[in-house]
């Protein structure tokens, strides 16, 4: 689950919910034990509420979704280096496969951390050096000092991780939040592009304001001032709560039911839904809030014309995080830039629809490393 600004609404909603589920239950319960509520029948709907409250995750995917026969996990197996920032952040950076095989370095959506890469790290890595990291204040990173969670610092993390990544050129991959810092990065280092950096596959992502380019987007445009920006201001100082709230909506299930809104199309399986709505529960509100915030500044559109290397734009066909026309915007205004869409797929296609969306990168990178 990628914490866009629609989505950021919608789990804090199921967070509002959960609270309503178990204050109900803990009502009837004490109504019915005062004796102001006669019958058992009071008695069996309190206790449902409250059990609900903390088991309803296990009903939920069991009901609705399919078992797969790979479900992901949180895989860390392999080598890890750590990165010093003069922020005092800590960035947690993974390689995977060959040393001398065309490096890909993955940069991830706002919400979960490296391990959502679990199917492109097993899919890949027998050929091409899969570099994935967690951005800070995500995963094993650590939070930058000054609070700065901007696109233009995150983005000079991203240099700092291409510098360890080996001799050869590199290929940038960012999925949601993670292709905004690409862009913003390509802005940042224009001279890097072509030289350090040999392509860039941008998925499922945004060129501006993200509230601009999902579903919906006059009416979230329109509650950015008055109602997003409040909450997320308000998730900030009460953080704790918050968190105390996603996890409530994480065992009652509603956290599932957002999640499977929206980043799947209904053919996940019942372990990827789980793991996205485990993921979207770890980080901490206040973190992601701030990173939110910082998504509303995005303006890269001016960029993508001075984009001189190999783009390959992927966007889930029915994505209502950031909708479909959004990345043909990209790819009719990169002079070199090619479109794949995956179906069905939502913004969560590269769990989803996982063995397409790893042969579009193979194929991209393959053809990269080939020119090389």
């Amino acid at each position: 689950m990628v914490l866009m600004p629609l989505t950021f609404l919608m789990v804090w909603l199921a967070g509002l919910l959960s609270i309503g589920i178990l204050g109900g239950g803990v009502y009837i319960l004490y109504e019915w034990y005062e004796g102001d509520l006669v019958g058992y029948s009071y008695l069996l709907g309190g206790v449902a509420l409250v059990l609900w409250s903390f088991g309803g995750r296990f009903i939920i995917p069991l009901l609705f979704h399919r078992p797969g026969n790979d479900e992901p996990s949180f895989m860390r197996t392999g080598s890890v280096q750590r990165i010093q920032r003069p922020d005092g952040s800590e960035l947690h950076v993974e390689f995977y496969g060959p040393e001398d095989g065309q490096p890909i370095i993955f940069s991830h959506g706002w919400g979960p951390n490296s391990t959502v890469w679990y199917y492109a790290k097993k899919q890949l890595s027998d050929r091409f050096r899969v570099i994935v990291w967690d951005l800070p204040g995500l995963g094993k990173s650590k939070r930058p000092k000054n609070n700065d969670y901007s696109l233009e610092k995150y983005a000079r993390d991203l240099e700092a991780v291409v510098s360890i990544a080996g001799d050869k050129p590199v290929i940038l991959l960012g999925h949601s939040m993670g292709g905004m810092i690409t862009l913003t990065f390509s802005r940042l280092f224009p001279e890097l592009l072509g030289s350090r950096v040999a392509g860039l596959i941008l998925v499922d992502t945004s060129y501006i304001n993200p509230v601009k380019t999902c579903i919906f987007n006059g009416l979230v445009t329109a509650l950015q001032k008055p109602v997003l920006e409040p909450i997320l201001y308000l998730t900030i100082f009460l953080s704790p709560i918050f968190w105390a709230m996603t996890w409530l909506s994480y065992f009652n299930g509603s956290l599932y039911i957002s999640v499977e809104l929206s980043g799947f199309t209904g053919k996940e399986t019942r372990g990827q839904l789980n793991f996205a709505a485990l993921l979207s529960a770890l980080g901490e509100p206040g973190v992601l809030a701030r990173g939110t915030l910082a998504m509303f500044k995005l303006e890269e559109t001016a960029t993508l014309k001075n984009i001189n290397v190999p783009v390959l734009v992927v966007t889930g066909k029915s994505d209502i995080a950031v909708v479909p026309e959004t990345s043909a915007r990209m790819q009719a205004e990169i002079p070199n830039a090619e479109l794949v869409t995956l179906k069905p797929g939502g913004h969560m296609a590269l769990m989803e629809r996982n063995e397409q969306f790893s042969e579009a990168v193979s194929s991209f990178s393959s053809a990269i490393a080939s020119k090389a």
